[in-house]
């Protein structure tokens, strides 16, 4: 048994000719949707892969210029531009923690500055930037203060020297900044003091820290309801904020006038989950439909309340924004296609140069009848292969997410190398409904795998899967519910891969980021003091002894969600027994934006589950 494993990594090629397709996905040029500022729309910001760690990047859509705009070791996601194109606002956190400050430099390129001086490091929890050049509103989230919003006043000549952050909220469960109103008068803040961190409530406040509105579902009925802020509309005097429901029991969007109170449904009679943003000048609605795994987009014209089908290829839109000549600019890919950027308006909007990403296979679709209701897998073979076939799992983080049909390099590689992948939309996972969502509460993880098992035995009796050479992997939830599964159905699966997981529950959760201490007291309905029988039952550590099958664990050393500590507990059991297993540790957070780093934990799994599998039967 290796304690780490990390020497068997593979190195890449020198060269695209002799490395391998899943090598090239990861290694491929990509980016993201990109923002742009709202009153200058011709300057924009994404992020890319491009010198192999993911990075923030300024585009002159005017002169075509690109600039790399943060350079850091464990890589830069979060920005976002100031409305009037001027400022690159982005999140400066330590080795991936997400604890830190905001930061800013201007577009054109400079040295970065302080955005908001006189707050201190914190999660972040929102941010809104006013486009009167004045107003900013920063959320934040610390163990000792939970989450408070603070408004900032500059005197607009583009520098904050001298003007004070002055608190408008605060309270100990989580909150957070939702928008800003066009006109800097109104903010709106999603909240959970109801102690429900899974259904949020609205509240509309002034810069003072004054209520203007409410709006909350999760009273008077005995099924709380989540709401979510959408954005206010984008014009003058305009006091319309619109808003994401659950009334008729999956998301919605409705347009709720805060000023009057008056609250505009859009029966829009799609089936799946639906948000929504505001085209440019607040005459209509740029709809995201998602459902059974799939994407489409709709335009939706609040005068005529007609609903226009945009035409997008079968697959996800994972992001989609209007742009002020009408034209939708949106992210699509599929399980066979790699992402891209296209418009309406003809054409990919932004191809990064080099490599590209080979193609993959595409996913069947698979219903199976389950404990809690039918579930949804999508699954995906080699070409041309025929079962049995060695199968892994491969479960989703989240929980609160689902898998679907986009592309992922991943489960990409799992198929190169000779293995069938199933993903499960387990119960617990969006995109089916509040219900199904909503389902996993108190028995946390063991609902979840109810469902895995259920597609399990279709997977087997299908003739997809050998039940000898069975991999159930995961990163995060996914992780998690790897590491559970391992110790509570230890005769069903034949190698462990857990990523970034929670591992013992009641450590993970004296250890991890406030919000999500919040957010386990939703699912287990209450702390590991007060249902330390829900903790017990739900945590893989109860379970450790149990475990049959080799485990490989990888984690990130300054992971807030997952901590270390709580690895270590579960991997000190695993030890004590001699169990078979590995680890690694990197210097991350929550996963990696280091290109380099993230092929080599996959090379580390691909080696581990082929040394550790039984061969064919």
């Amino acid at each position: 048994m290796s304690e780490t494993g990390a020497e068997k990594a593979t190195g890449s090629g020198s060269g695209s000719e002799s490395m391998p397709d899943w090598e090239k996905r990861f290694r491929a040029p990509r980016v993201s949707l990109p923002d742009w500022a709202e009153d200058a729309p011709q300057r924009s910001l994404f992020v890319s892969n491009a010198t192999g760690t993911y990075e923030l990047y300024a585009w002159d859509r005017t002169t075509g210029a690109q600039r790399q705009a943060t350079d850091r070791p464990n890589g830069t996601t979060d920005g976002i531009l100031s409305p009037d194109g001027e400022w690159i606002w982005w999140f400066n956190d330590k080795d991936g923690d997400e604890f830190g400050v905001w930061l800013r430099q201007p577009f054109g390129g400079g040295p970065d500055e302080p955005a908001v001086p006189g707050l201190g490091a914190s999660y972040p929890a929102g941010l809104a930037l006013g486009r009167d050049g004045r107003t900013v509103v920063v959320g934040r989230s610390t163990d000792e203060e939970g989450s408070t919003i603070h408004v900032v006043r500059h005197d607009g000549a583009g520098g904050t020297d001298g003007a004070t952050p002055v608190e408008v909220y605060r309270h100990r469960e989580s909150a957070g900044v939702g928008d800003l109103s066009h006109d800097g008068t109104l903010i709106a803040v999603e909240h959970t003091e109801h102690g429900d961190a899974m259904h949020s409530a609205l509240r509309v406040i002034r810069p003072d820290g004054s209520t203007v509105a409410e709006l909350d579902d999760t009273k008077g009925g005995t099924v709380e309801l989540g709401l979510e802020v959408l954005g206010f509309a984008p014009v003058e005097g305009d006091t319309r904020l619109l808003v994401g429901h659950q009334r008729r029991g999956r998301w919605e969007p409705m347009v709720w006038d805060v000023a009057s109170g008056e609250e505009s449904d859009l029966v829009l009679g799609l089936p799946g989950d639906v948000s929504a943003e505001w085209y440019p000048d607040g005459s209509a609605l740029l709809i995201a439909h998602g459902f059974e795994a799939r994407g489409e987009l709709f335009r939706y014209d609040l005068a005529s309340r007609e609903l226009t089908r945009i035409e997008t290829p079968t697959g996800s839109v994972s992001g989609a924004t209007a742009r002020p000549d009408g034209a939708v600019e949106y992210m699509w890919s599929s399980a066979a296609e790699p992402s891209v950027v296209r418009s309406t308006a003809g054409g990919v909007v932004l191809d990064p140069p080099g490599m590209k990403a080979p193609a993959s296979v595409p996913v069947e679709d698979v219903w199976v009848d389950g404990p809690g209701g039918r579930i949804h897998a999508l699954v995906q073979r080699p070409a041309g292969s025929s079962g049995p076939l060695p199968t892994v799992f491969e479960v989703h983080g989240g929980p609160t997410w689902h898998d679907s049909d986009s592309f992922a390099a991943g489960p990409a590689a799992w198929v190169d190398h000779g293995y069938a992948v199933v993903r499960v939309n387990y119960r617990g996972s969006t995109g089916y409904g509040r219900e199904w969502t909503d389902a996993l509460k108190h028995r946390v993880g063991l609902i979840e795998l109810e469902d895995i098992a259920a597609v399990r035995e279709w997977a087997i009796a299908s003739g997809l899967a050998d039940p000898d050479r069975l991999v159930l992997a995961g990163g995060s939830w996914g992780g998690y519910l790897t590491l559970l599964g391992l110790g509570t159905q230890p005769d069903a699966w034949a190698v462990g891969l857990a990523a970034v997981p929670v591992a013992d529950y009641v450590t993970a959760y004296h250890d991890e980021m406030e919000a999500l201490k919040a957010m386990d007291r939703t699912l287990l309905g209450g702390t590991p003091e007060e249902v330390p029988e829900r903790f017990a039952a739900s945590s893989p550590l109860t379970y450790v002894d149990e475990v049959k099958a080799p485990v490989y664990i990888s984690a990130g050393v300054n992971d807030p969600r997952c901590p270390i500590r709580q690895v270590e507990n579960y991997v000190d059991r695993l030890a004590a027994r001699g169990a078979t297993h590995e680890v690694y540790r990197y210097d991350a957070g929550h996963g990696s934006l280091v290109v380099d780093e993230r092929i080599k934990q996959v090379a580390l799994e691909l080696d581990f589950a082929a040394r550790h599998l039984p061969p064919a039967g």
